[in-house]
């Protein structure tokens, strides 16, 4: 058993490598669904949160803390669905929260700017030229995005585990070689990595219950024992921490809770 993240651009044959893997592995496949998840939570219609890619701060400055309550909802959101492992994602940002997890298979997938390009003429009817300043300006995009919000660069290696060029190998050569590294003994899940994966995603889901009062609060969470720290006026300290305990401890899985308060001097 294990989880696999395919992160990809354009047009680079991830989803169709990503779907392959999922069948061959009778997997769960995942990728939208987090997404709209993540919509549902934020109350934005899901197109103008996919074209927030694009323009990332014009729909956050919209919100007090849009940057942070938008991250820990997609954080939670996929937690919570690779916490029940057997799990193909593909799709922004699985490899950034995952990378604690040791069964975690992160796989980068890429193809050539041409092939990639021709792709896109074929569906938008447009020349070699036009196809491939919207493919450079996508991944620029992209790469700007996962900077902003995430502070990881998506061209970075050492965010992988495994990068397959599907230029050199075939489609079905590169599910093959993501199945057999799926099956490597690293890759497997252990009660040790299982329970990795539990605190992140129960830390997530207490951020992402937190975010819209305490968007700067900082979560962890071991064997359902939940630290909050949060920085707060000197004047408030007892009614914040209340209001953290209350929110928290209704959460399924929590035993307990501490919180930790930093406080500044604010001023009115």
């Amino acid at each position: 058993m294990s989880i696999i993240t395919i992160s990809r651009g354009s047009y680079s044959h991830g989803k169709e490598v990503a779907e392959k893997v999922a069948e061959a592995l009778n997997y769960q496949c995942v990728s939208r669904e987090i997404l709209l998840e993540a919509t549902e939570q934020f109350h934005i219609p899901e197109i103008k949160l996919i074209r927030a890619i694009h323009d990332p701060f014009s729909v956050f400055n919209r919100f007090t803390y849009g940057k942070e309550r938008y991250v820990a909802y997609i954080q939670a959101a996929l937690l919570k669905h690779v916490q029940k492992d057997n799990v193909v994602y593909h799709g922004l940002a699985g490899h950034f929260f995952l990378q604690e997890v040791h069964h975690v298979l992160k796989v980068r997938v890429i193809a050539d700017l041409k092939d990639r390009a021709n792709e896109e003429m074929k569906r938008e009817g447009i020349s070699a030229e036009e196809a491939q300043y919207i493919l450079k300006k996508d991944d620029d995009e992209r790469r700007k995005w996962s900077l902003q919000l995430y502070g990881h660069d998506t061209l970075d290696a050492n965010l992988y585990d495994l990068v397959v060029h599907i230029k050199r190998k075939k489609l079905d050569d590169a599910v093959d070689l993501i199945l057999h590294a799926a099956r490597l003994s690293c890759f497997q899940t252990t009660p040790e990595s299982q329970k990795i994966i539990n605190d992140l995603a129960l830390a997530a889901e207490v951020k992402a219950a937190l975010v819209d009062e305490f968007p700067t609060s900082t979560v962890t969470a071991k064997d359902g024992d939940v630290h909050v720290n949060v920085e707060i006026r000197l004047t408030h300290q007892t009614k914040i921490v209340n209001s953290i305990k209350s929110i928290v401890e209704g959460i399924d899985g929590v035993k307990d809770v501490d919180v930790y308060l930093n406080p500044f001097i604010g001023v009115n």
